[in-house]
């Protein structure tokens, strides 16, 4: 059982189970664990596939078959690059290998990796993945939105449209043939009209104006003195006030009309006493012709509205006639274009009819288009929402998006994932490696033993079979070599027997003679008869059958021997 295991490990390993038999147990040890190392990415290469698959299908009778052959293929390309490996080749050759295999070893690092990575961050890929689908599902609501929008807003005008259409068919129920002009409640007057007013206003302010203009003037006048008066009044209670107290000795101490007090009464007391008549008098006259002025303009403002008092009659009797004569005129056009007024409203009618059931019909076309809409946009959102997304190509885009994002653990998440590529890059190399930088041990002798004998057997092989093939061509010895056995055992004697190069060169000399003489009798005998030449053929015949019958004993007797 042990032995088995064993030979498992040096097939493994891509050595010979029979030359490391030869080879001391520690070289078997060495080769044992190269082949173990080679089951280290084969296993992980099992994972990562196994996780790859799981994104895909739930089937296990598919994941693990899958994955066992993607295992086998790295175990395979492993176990080939190692076997390939000779530590007796020149450093140019050995790097060569070697970066090869490195590149090798990069491609299947990542390939193990990737899945790995995605396998121990899925929940952040997760979380990332649903992020993506939230956006995505919000960018779906925008496009529908901006869509029903306008469906929407097509429908808002349709009702309108609708509405406009049947307020016309409801006013296509009322005749109205004659429309009095009504009376504004502008105007100043009822029964007048607007020039009318303006010309009744235009009298009175006729009839006013001199008094208004009179008014003016006195008023201002009155303005210009009331100021005066009231100043004056205020002064002349000062003085008196001072006048008081001088005479009764509040300020100079002697009571009676002492000199200050005279002084007070002549110059500042007695003056403006007089003004202060004078001003009253003016303006107790100015105040009388204000009050008369504007009993004045009140009487010819009544004298020119009681003029118009006439003319308001008169207008109220012309607009009564006017109504009566309208309400004639609209029965007698009513009675006339009855008939015509009704097929015309029908027709009216019957057309306002067929744009209501077109703007209807467009309606219900927006609004099939709107549930339409609504309709497709929740099975979008549902499809965007049922979808797995578990996917090798999603998950690595929302592997991309997290190592963008830097600060929210990106960049841990891509130097997890370098960290475990270089890992595997490791681990995928660590055999080759070991070989690169250990002594060659004797298995690497016996092989390269092997390989070096070989090489000298084969360029000794060369060398002959050229010589050899270079002489065949001036006789006729090649002919008997036309059988496929005989030429292998002739290129296999010349190669190993020495006996067989000098038997080879003897019927070489001999057949070359043979011809020679051949070539003289028939020249000899050109002009002979047909009995001659005959038999110079069979004679040729004969030699070269017995000189096959000599090969054919000769090689089966060596191949005898040997």
């Amino acid at each position: 059982m042990f032995h088995s295991i064993k030979h498992i490990f040096f097939w493994l390993s891509g050595a010979g189970a029979q030359a490391l038999e030869q080879c001391p147990n520690w070289e078997q040890r060495k080769y044992v664990a190269f082949g173990a190392t080679v089951l280290v990415p084969c296993a992980f290469a099992f994972i990562a596939c196994s996780y790859a698959l799981s994104t895909i299908t739930d089937r296990a009778e598919v994941i693990f078959p899958v994955a066992l052959v993607w295992a086998f293929i790295i175990l395979t390309i492993d176990r080939a690059l190692l076997a390939g490996y000779r530590p007796f080749l020149s450093w140019t050759r050995k790097l060569s290998q070697f970066s090869l295999r490195l590149c090798v070893a990069i491609l299947m690092g990542l390939t193990i990796a990737h899945p790995l990575v995605l396998l121990l961050f899925s929940d952040t890929i997760s979380s990332v993945i649903e992020e993506d689908r939230a956006a995505e599902i919000e960018v779906v609501r925008a496009e529908f939105g901006e869509t029903k929008t306008g469906v929407r807003t097509e429908i808002t005008r349709l009702d309108n449209a609708v509405a406009i259409q049947r307020e016309k068919w409801t006013e296509s129920f009322q005749a109205r043939f004659i429309i009095q002009d009504p009376t504004t409640v502008d105007e100043a007057i009822p029964g007048l009209t607007a020039a009318q007013q303006t010309e009744f206003d235009a009298a009175i302010a006729e009839a006013t104006a001199p008094f208004n203009d009179r008014l003016v003037i006195v008023q201002q006048q009155f303005d210009e003195l009331s100021p005066q008066y009231t100043k004056l009044q205020t002064e002349l209670s000062y003085w008196q006030a001072e006048f008081e107290r001088e005479l009764n000795g509040q300020r100079s101490g002697l009571v009676g009309e002492g000199p200050r007090a005279r002084s007070i009464k002549s110059d500042q007391l007695e003056p403006r006493r007089a003004e202060s008549q004078r001003l009253g008098g003016l303006l107790e006259h100015l105040s009388g012709e204000k009050a008369m002025l504007q009993t004045q303009a009140r009487t010819a403002e009544a004298s020119a509205i009681e003029a118009y008092e006439g003319k308001l009659a008169e207008i109220e009797d012309a607009n009564r006639a006017e109504e009566e004569r309208v309400l004639a005129l609209k029965r007698q056009v009513e009675e006339d274009q009855a008939g015509a007024f009704v097929s015309q409203q029908n027709a009216l009618r019957e057309t306002i009819k067929l744009q209501i059931d077109s703007l209807l019909a467009e309606q219900g076309l927006a609004k099939e288009e709107l549930a339409s809409v609504g309709k497709e946009e929740r099975e979008r959102l549902s499809e965007i929402k049922n979808e797995p997304r578990r996917d090798i190509l999603t998950q690595t885009l929302a592997l991309h998006h997290l190592f963008e994002a830097g600060a929210e653990g990106g960049e841990f998440a891509f130097y997890t994932y370098v960290i475990l590529t270089a890992l595997f890059m490791l681990v995928d190399t660590i055999p080759l490696v070991v070989k690169f930088f250990t002594k060659p041990g004797p298995y690497d002798n016996l092989v390269d033993r092997d390989e070096i004998t070989f090489d000298t057997e084969h360029k000794e092989f060369k060398t002959h079979k050229g010589r050899y093939k270079e002489k065949l061509p001036d006789g006729n010895v090649i002919s008997v070599t036309r059988n496929k056995y005989l030429e292998d055992a002739l290129v296999d004697g010349v190669e190993h027997s020495q006996a067989a190069r000098q038997f080879l060169d003897s019927l070489t000399a001999m057949e070359r003679s043979f011809a020679e003489k051949m070539r003289l009798e028939e020249e000899a005998n050109a002009e002979a008869g047909p009995e001659k030449l005959a038999m110079i053929e069979k004679m040729k015949v004969k030699f070269y059958e017995d000189l096959q019958v000599r090969m054919e004993t000769f090689f089966k007797k060596e191949a005898t021997q040997s």
